[in-house]
């Protein structure tokens, strides 16, 4: 299974939403979501439409980065019609050096079948932290490789899920006019053996929460595919006249002539792809959020679709 990581920003809700709409009926995905926002309107718009695709969603309930950070009852108050039934969702937290706190929340909301971030705990050893990991309400841990805590785990009934970083962000958009492609994921092929029963990555966004942002001088669409070996890759397309912050339409539709032109070449058709290939056939600029729900999208699609055909 695979647990995309995603912020509660519109444009990654949009793609969650259509990608649940749309592949509901045959999905092996569970995705985590981060709310960033004081206002939750895309979040009562997004969750009723998971639930109604049959696309079980894991929440932060205390995000650590955003508008709202750690306020679970923020969360809970203004989504408490949405997560009526428990069934259909994850409740999640992330899990620093914050043991009894954790603790304490999952008591208070009498939360069962919860999952655990554990990729910033500083010190697995202590016995609180082992307190919370055993605990009988606590199915799922997602962290980065680590051995201590694997072995930790190893025979306990959890679900130990594997994040990986593995989008290599640039400092500006134009930088990867250097870089084409690369390499982005195997883990696919191996995370049952390596001892993980899922795994995850922030899909092709940088991990690290940026809010807002200027006019970019270059437009960049990246779009993740697959290699004959199956492996999983990232092609960067990027905009040439990138002097300046000046026309982005131009500059969208520079960037969309060289990805469609690639996706015609290698024959990769999908939701995602094939709503860039209307944009740029009909020259239209969707806008910058769009186009990483693009992207976004047509990564969650290909996993999806590579675990089904694995299976």
């Amino acid at each position: 299974m695979y647990y995309p990581y995603l912020r509660g920003r519109q444009f990654e809700l949009i793609a969650l939403r259509e990608f649940a709409l749309q592949h509901g009926d045959n999905n092996n995905v569970i995705p985590i979501i981060e709310p960033v926002r004081k206002t939750f309107n895309s979040m009562k718009l997004a969750i009723p439409k998971l639930i109604e695709g049959n696309v079980k969603f894991a929440l932060i309930l205390n995000p650590h980065v955003g508008e709202i950070k750690k306020n679970i009852h923020k969360i809970t108050d203004e989504l408490m019609d949405e997560l009526a039934d428990n069934s259909k969702w994850i409740p999640t937290f992330i899990v620093t050096n914050n043991y009894n706190e954790v603790i304490s929340l999952i008591d208070e909301f009498s939360y069962e079948d919860v999952m655990l971030i554990c990729s910033e705990i500083t010190d697995s050893s202590s016995e609180d932290f082992g307190r919370l990991i055993f605990s009988q309400t606590v199915k799922y841990i997602v962290s980065k490789e680590n051995r201590t805590l694997k072995r930790k785990l190893r025979g306990k009934g959890k679900l130990l899920i594997r994040l990986d970083d593995n989008f290599k962000a640039q400092k500006r958009n134009s930088d990867y006019l250097s870089i084409p492609e690369e390499k982005f994921s195997e883990e696919h092929l191996f995370y049952h053996e390596d001892g993980y029963t899922g795994f995850s990555d922030y899909t092709v966004l940088i991990s690290d929460f940026i809010e807002g942002g200027r006019t970019p001088y270059a437009v960049a669409i990246h779009l993740s595919y697959k290699k004959d070996n199956k492996e999983v890759w990232v092609k960067h397309f990027t905009s040439l006249s990138n002097d300046d912050n000046a026309n982005i339409q131009g500059k969208f539709a520079e960037t969309a002539e060289k990805a469609v032109l690639f996706l015609n070449e290698n024959g990769i058709y999908n939701e995602a792809t094939n709503e860039l290939r209307k944009y740029y056939n009909e020259k239209k600029y969707p806008g910058l959020g769009m186009v990483k729900k693009i992207s976004i999208k047509n990564h969650i699609e290909l996993i999806n679709e590579i675990i089904n055909t694995s299976a």
